[in-house]
């Protein structure tokens, strides 16, 4: 990992849960650091995977996993007919409003997860042959889940920007840090 994760202070599970999924989140947003929309569209691997959609893909997962853990309608619905269109920008679709979209996603998952009583409280899993039937899981879990599915991706797009233009996820990190600076 190429930046250090805090708790937010000692013995904060939450926090600390919530700063390793940002950790994730930022090496994906780093992913695409100084690219153009075209670049970030690219597949420059055996994969089908670009970085683009590599982001819409999480900030879908994202939301979709929030809005399961708060038992509301699902707002992006995906089945085999669309599967592929999560991970395609469409239409006025840019690199920059999926950021935005899913900056918005973090906020209210962090929101959520701050404002539970408890991380043991538990949510009903969807219908699906991948769970077990009327599963429950933990707050806890649906965080350490996040920050799995966000790490895997995070390692693909590290692939994906290495091969579009040598740079590496530490590179990218010192790129952030000088324009922050």
């Amino acid at each position: 990992m190429p930046t250090h994760v805090s708790a937010e202070a000692h013995g904060d599970e939450r926090g600390a849960l919530l700063a390793f999924l940002e950790a994730q989140r930022g090496g994906l947003r780093r992913s695409v650091l100084g690219l153009t929309d075209e670049q970030a569209a690219r597949k420059p691997s055996a994969s089908e995977l670009s970085l683009s959609g590599l982001l819409k893909h999480v900030a879908e997962v994202e939301l979709n996993w929030l809005e399961t853990a708060r038992q509301v309608p699902q707002t992006v619905v995906r089945g085999m007919d669309n599967w592929h269109l999560g991970f395609e920008l469409e239409g006025a679709e840019t690199v920059a409003s999926i950021l935005a979209a899913w900056e918005e996603t973090a906020r209210r998952t962090e929101e959520f997860i701050k404002g539970l009583p408890d991380l043991n409280a538990t949510f009903p899993l969807p219908e699906a042959p991948w769970f077990p039937p009327k599963a429950e899981q933990s707050m806890r879990w649906l965080v350490l889940h996040l920050i799995e599915e966000v790490a895997r991706h995070a390692g693909h797009a590290d692939i994906i920007r290495e091969s579009l233009d040598g740079k590496t996820a530490f590179a990218l990190v010192d790129e952030e840090r000088a324009a922050q600076a």
